[in-house]
């Protein structure tokens, strides 16, 4: 069923990078991914065919701060045969039947014995739930509440074919270097197993961002990173601490291909320039929702510890844990569309264009008014706008430039969007209006 924006406002329908991102979501998809094992580096392999990804691996028993690398996690397969030798449960038919990171198991159990190790969504009853035991050994399955419900009493055989061993954590990166080495960080998770929205989208979405920006002359470099939550961003961050004092801005993506409004949680900064431009732009959105920072949710968590205090915000569609869809098997290729995922990437690309586009212009003629119809700009104060720029646009401009204001506070002042402040600017620079500080 088409999960339906509350305010009724949908964004138009998709063009072609839409379609492509939903087809790299829908490919990713199957993969059984964990916070380790080969699903992350076959997720990695896929999107190296759109970016030039370079690939990390962080031995088991590695310290990253207060946490330990763990062992590597691989599953083969793993199934519940009821009494009458009929398969109950199966792995090959969904990657969520397991519990992520179980340990192997094999053996003959009453139902009453078995049942513990089952987890089911009695409220859902038609759904599979999406549990972990990353840091606490133990097996179990996850199945619809209906099927186990009709379990009869009697003898199952249950086996999971999975191994823990000394191994790695994979992770993967992609820096698109601009004219500076200031850094715009974008990172995605990419532990989830087949949740399409949390997280295909973030990491598809992701990696046709990257892919675009590879052709594009920026001044910022712009980091791309691809890492199992919470224990890969540590691992990053343990890796990279110091060059973090490079970053001057960051996004988290999650849950960014479905019909929600779009929503932003402020970095805990509070006031960082990604949380303005967030701000803008989603501020002009009827049902956006802009949040404050709040010490729960994915590994902006861990860019914003106090020990790093990063500007990174959290980007997302409908928020975390608050759609039926969450966490369960109904968070489907059918949930997310090319035409969200779409807009998605067309706010990231403005915000993009803001922080790309920012400078602090100084009025040349600051005493009144310059007399813009003897420089050809009476016709764009009289309502052209082929330059992009507008009448309100052109007389911000001139009157905020006085080199306290850059284009984002201009536009925050004014309420005009920022791409008609930054046409302005440019109309006037090329009329040698404006000199730049």
């Amino acid at each position: 069923m088409e999960h339906v924006n509350p305010d009724g406002i949908g964004p138009p329908p998709a063009t072609g990078v839409g379609h492509e991102i939903y087809a790299l979501a829908e490919r990713l998809f199957p993969i059984c991914r964990s916070i380790t094992g080969s699903g992350v580096r076959e997720t990695l392999d896929v999107l190296s065919g759109h970016i030039d990804l370079e690939r990390h691996e962080v031995p088991t028993g590695t310290q990253v701060f207060d946490w330990t690398v763990p062992k590597e996690w691989n599953i083969r397969s793993a199934i519940i045969k009821g009494p009458d030798g009929q398969t109950v449960v199966d792995f090959a038919d969904s990657n969520l039947h397991v519990v992520n990171y179980s340990l192997p198991f094999k053996g003959i159990l009453t139902l009453d014995e078995l049942k513990p190790h089952i987890h089911t969504l009695p409220e859902q009853p038609q759904v599979i739930p999406y549990r972990t035991c990353y840091y606490t050994p133990t097996w179990g399955f996850c199945a619809a509440h209906d099927r186990v419900a009709n379990m009869p009493d009697g003898f199952y055989g249950v086996e999971i074919d999975a191994e823990l061993e000394d191994g790695s954590l994979t992770y993967g990166e992609y820096l698109h270097r601009g004219q500076t080495e200031r850094e715009f960080l974008l990172s995605a998770h990419i532990c989830h197993p087949s949740l399409a929205n949390d997280n295909c989208s973030g990491l598809a979405l992701l990696a046709m961002l990257a892919r675009s920006l590879k052709a594009r002359k920026t001044r910022y470099s712009y980091r791309f990173l691809f890492a199992p939550g919470t224990i890969g961003a540590l691992a990053w961050l343990s890796r990279n601490e110091d060059r973090t004092c490079l970053i001057d801005h960051g996004l988290v993506l999650s849950c960014v291909g479905d019909a929600g409004s779009p929503a932003y949680k402020r970095s805990r900064r509070g006031d960082a320039f990604i949380d303005r431009a967030m701000s803008h732009v989603l501020g002009r959105r009827r049902g956006a929702k802009l949040m404050d920072f709040s010490p729960y949710g994915y590994d902006e968590r861990q860019y914003c510890s106090p020990g790093f205090n990063l500007p990174v915000g959290m980007f997302q569609r409908s928020v975390h844990g608050t759609f039926p869809e969450y966490h369960t098997s109904a968070d489907n290729l059918d949930f997310i569309r090319p035409e969200h995922l779409e807009d998605s990437y067309r706010i990231l690309m403005e915000v993009i264009d803001i922080v790309e586009e920012d400078w602090r212009p100084l009025n040349r003629l600051p005493k009144g008014e310059p007399q813009l119809g003897k420089r050809g700009l009476y016709a764009a104060v009289g309502g052209q706008k082929s330059s992009g720029a507008t009448s309100m646009s052109l007389l911000w401009v001139l009157n905020l430039a006085d080199g306290q204001h850059s284009l984002l506070s201009m536009a925050e002042r004014s309420n005009l969007p920022f791409k008609e402040l930054a046409a302005a600017a440019k109309l006037l620079w090329e009329h040698d209006l404006l000199a730049a500080l």
